[in-house]
């Protein structure tokens, strides 16, 4: 992709105090990593919550800038070759994004976005959503805590919702291969971080909301808050359609703010309503009256959980007008998210899930699921807390799994640069409040192999937290793990096989 355009026009309805330096710089490139910075780029040195961009100004310059955008005043010693673009101070991010937009040439006007914002469930409702869209026909891009995939192919995730330079090339790479739709996880994060200022929304989704990301919001409420800015629209007016769990105490709050609302419930008086709703090991069933006709549902996904899943698809679905059939055929299709209840069976007489289940309500849903089951058996649940995040959720996820299993092995999630013993300690107190039977391992695959152990016949063992990652991280190293993979190789170790 090779673009080119005058500092002015890559500046476009950016909020700036001055622009200095030379006013016919050509932009090459706009970037954000001084480690990304090529000949003819435009850098943005955006304050951070740990490094400050503005100290990597001299190298980005190095590197071949021709133009700096910073909210800090122009250094006395930058060249006058160099363009300084000083920016509102406080809006640097939103100016990052409407620039990428302006230099990829406002790819995300050519699509419909749809949005999934919520503590859980974001994931699977987007591959749902995805699914139906594949079904119409459509050609999408996918984006979120999995990877990120468009026509030009698939890449790992940096972040649930990548910086807003990345964003916009994504779309640029869907709408130049004559792709429609976008369908993206729209975390809390990327809200408060204005990563998707500028784009509008054809449908918003919201799932629930649940006590997360407190280390980085502070409060609750701030963390509504930062959620009901896809409602209220991200600097280019309200979605055209919301979709709202209005089951979910904060559903009132959010109604209203797009130019139409839709509600799901599975308690009824919303406007989709799961009805004649069969539960199992095979999947769900269930049909739901629309205003754009009946459509009956049938998905191997399993578990209440994911009915409401399908129901926040179904009102996208029905959002974005696409026919009945499709929608249920879409449904219908996908067997399979990578990470989130996902069965690994070899040959084992028990059951075996990995999920992504990290809060103290994502696994009570976990489990809960597990329970559905209806499975002769115990329920042994492996789970730890991930480092340098919010403290005071641990030990509601020990009270959460130690009041729903018959036995926790609790062990290390992410550790990062916090003590693994300490991390468990804050879990232990939870499990502690209910009673719970449990044993602690913070080496990860021997907590697996523990828990595999104890296995008998008709037992449910669910491995949570880490879902689709295939990565640990320590303190000062990040190594390879897959729950998926190590609990295959250790059944094998055990003599199971399919055959």
């Amino acid at each position: 992709m090779n673009l080119e355009m005058s500092l002015a026009e890559a500046i476009a309805g950016i909020d700036t105090v001055r622009v200095t330096g030379p006013s016919n710089a050509r932009i090459r490139s706009v970037a954000c990593d001084s480690r990304k910075v090529e000949r003819g780029s435009m850098f943005f040195a955006l304050p951070g919550e740990k490094l400050d961009g503005s100290r990597f100004v001299n190298d980005a310059v190095a590197r071949g800038a021709i133009a700096i955008a910073s909210s800090n005043s122009r250094p006395v010693d930058i060249s006058r070759e160099i363009a300084w673009v000083e920016l509102t101070r406080g809006k640097e991010r939103r100016s990052l994004a409407l620039a990428s937009a302006n230099f990829f040439g406002h790819p995300a006007n050519s699509l419909k976005l749809i949005g999934v914002t919520g503590t859980n469930g974001k994931t699977t409702t987007t591959f749902l959503i995805d699914s139906i869209l594949n079904a119409a026909g459509s050609t999408s891009g996918l984006v979120g805590t999995t990877g990120y995939r468009t026509p030009k192919g698939s890449r790992p995730a940096q972040n649930t919702t990548p910086e807003s330079l990345d964003l916009q090339q994504m779309f640029a790479e869907i709408r130049d291969a004559g792709g429609t739709h976008g369908i993206l996880e729209a975390s809390s994060h990327a809200l408060a971080m204005d990563r998707l200022w500028g784009c509008h929304f054809a449908v918003a989704v919201f799932t629930n909301l649940t006590r997360d990301h407190l280390d980085y919001h502070k409060t609750f409420e701030d963390y509504f808050a930062a959620k009901r800015r896809l409602f209220a629209g991200t600097g280019a007016g309200a979605p055209d359609v919301a979709v709202i769990n209005a089951d979910d105490p904060y559903a009132d709050r959010l109604e209203g703010l797009a130019r139409r609302t839709l509600t799901y419930s599975l308690k009824g008086g919303a406007d989709l309503v799961a009805t004649k709703l069969s539960l199992g090991s095979g999947g769900v069933e269930f049909t739901v009256q629309t205003a754009a006709g009946k459509i009956g549902v049938r998905s191997p996904l399993v578990g209440r959980i994911n009915v409401y899943n399908i129901l926040a698809a179904l009102g996208a679905g029905t959002g974005l007008d696409i026919p009945v059939s499709k929608i249920e055929e879409g449904v219908a299709n996908l067997g399979l998210v990578p990470g989130r209840f996902q069965r690994i069976d070899e040959g084992q007489p028990f059951l075996l899930i990995v999920d992504y289940a990290h809060t103290d309500d994502a696994l009570r849903n976990l489990i809960s699921t597990a329970r559905e089951l209806k499975a002769s058996g115990r329920i042994i649940t492996v789970f730890g807390a991930g480092g340098e995040r919010d403290r005071t959720k641990r030990p509601l996820m020990g009270e959460a799994a130690g009041s729903l299993s018959d036995l926790v092995v609790l062990t290390s999630d992410n550790p990062r640069g916090e003590d693994p013993l300490r991390i468990i300690n804050d879990v232990v107190v939870g499990l502690q409040k209910v009673s719970a039977k449990y044993r602690t391992e913070p080496d990860r695959e021997q907590a697996i192999e523990i828990a595999l152990g104890e296995a008998r016949p008709g037992d449910i063992v669910l491995l949570a937290g880490k879902g689709h990652e295939t990565y640990q991280v320590l303190r000062d190293k990040t190594i390879d793990f897959d729950d998926r993979e190590k609990a295959r190789a250790i059944l094998l170790r055990k003599g199971y096989s399919k055959a």
